[in-house]
């Protein structure tokens, strides 16, 4: 068989670059966001895409359509795996992008595609003070970074499998684990820290990112909703969220926040949240399902540093 290579890309402008620096090869771009809403393990099923149809159409009226479109259309190449010598795995250091590796692995897996998997995965960049998303790099980072791709072991492959079975199911504190377990996925570990503090956590009942869009309003002169947007998708961390997901995180948000005088500031109730005096979970009602369990039916206790099941 003559060496032809598969890349799957986190998205369609990661897919232009690799085109234009003249990589060659067939792309797939996987046009999916697995780190919200319900997932069911078999990917490529009836039960997976009804459960994600109704998830997009019911939280950001996004039609099956289009979701037929940009991810099933291109899922479909798959089914010609056995013209090419190896796949790439084009995937960032976030949470957003790493639900999807463990995905996009699993129904690799799922297929029996057994070919070479290679893993080119962006984030500390010598020289960068900041992590880097793989679009970011300048065209020759990116050729480094391809040029040093990760050849993934059985053994890679079969934590991304156990990680994407039990984000599928009811226990993530099974995932525990697998922060200190060795892998080619180096930035894993952040990445499952950052998933379990997404759950409200037992003192205030916000979780980790809507503190510190809170904290940002307390800290910072931010005048605009759309200001606060810029704040938040900067200094957001490993979660690697989107325009859309952090509009609807800010939106629950606003139970705290008032417009005063051209600045935003925390009201009486954001004052209780951030200084961990009141659990507004309740309040906020921020309800998604996180792969196999309903956010708001677990906290997080930093003390004891897991889940615990709300009664």
């Amino acid at each position: 068989m003559s060496e032809r290579s598969l890349h799957i890309t986190n998205g369609s402008s990661l897919a232009e670059f690799i085109s234009e620096i003249g990589i060659s090869g067939d792309i797939l771009t996987w046009n999916e966001m697995l780190c919200e809403g319900p997932t069911h393990f078999q990917i490529d099923s009836k039960k997976f895409l009804n459960a994600r149809q109704s998830f997009f159409k019911d939280t950001y009226n996004i039609e099956f359509e289009d979701y037929k479109t940009k991810f099933i259309a291109e899922i479909e190449k798959l089914n010609t795996y056995n013209t090419y010598s190896e796949i790439v795995l084009w995937f960032e250091y976030d949470l957003f992008c790493h639900i999807n590796l463990v995905a996009a692995i699993s129904l690799l897996w799922q297929k029996k595609i057994d070919i070479p998997m290679y893993l080119v995965c962006s984030g500390w960049v010598n020289g960068e003070k900041q992590l880097k998303g793989l679009s970011e790099l300048t065209p020759e980072q990116l050729e480094d970074h391809y040029n040093n791709k990760t050849l993934l072991t059985k053994e890679d492959i079969d934590i991304a499998l156990d990680v994407w079975r039990i984000y599928c199911g009811d226990h993530h504190n099974s995932l525990k684990p697998y922060i200190t377990k060795p892998s080619s996925f180096k930035y894993l570990s952040n990445c499952l820290k950052a998933h379990l503090k997404r759950f409200p956590n037992t003192e205030n009942g916000l979780c980790t990112i809507e503190n510190n869009i809170l904290a940002m309003i307390d800290q910072r002169e931010i005048k605009t909703m759309n200001q606060l947007l810029g704040y938040a998708l900067t200094y957001q961390g490993y979660y690697g969220y989107g325009d859309t997901q952090i509009e609807r995180i800010i939106d629950k948000l606003k139970l705290f926040i008032d417009d005063e005088e051209e600045r935003l500031v925390l009201n009486e109730k954001g004052q209780l949240a951030l200084q961990l005096k009141y659990n507004f979970s309740k309040e906020l009602a921020n309800e998604m399902e996180f792969g196999g369990v309903e956010r708001l039916d677990y906290q997080f206790d930093d003390s004891l540093n897991k889940l615990l099941k709300i009664m």
